[in-house]
């Protein structure tokens, strides 16, 4: 795939249309790592932060006690 750098208010930059935007499984606002490496190579990281187990179980426990009469009829 090839982009253009192209004018954009005062600074340049890329567009990245949704199609790539999906395939990559990025959305307007996410955060990305950029490095530049020897010879101008660049490379865009999305920054995934993760979750601490303890916080995630907490997450579900409230989940499934705000939804608990939604589960029980789908069960």
């Amino acid at each position: 795939m090839t982009k253009t750098i192209a004018k954009i208010g005062n600074s340049q930059g890329i567009i990245l249309d949704s199609a790539f935007l999906d395939l990559a499984r990025l959305r307007l606002g996410d955060q990305l790592s950029v490095t530049i490496h020897d010879g101008g190579a660049i490379t865009l990281t999305p920054v995934r932060t993760s979750i601490d187990a303890k916080v995630a179980a907490a997450s579900a426990k409230r989940l499934i006690r705000r939804n608990s009469k939604l589960f029980k009829r789908l069960s």
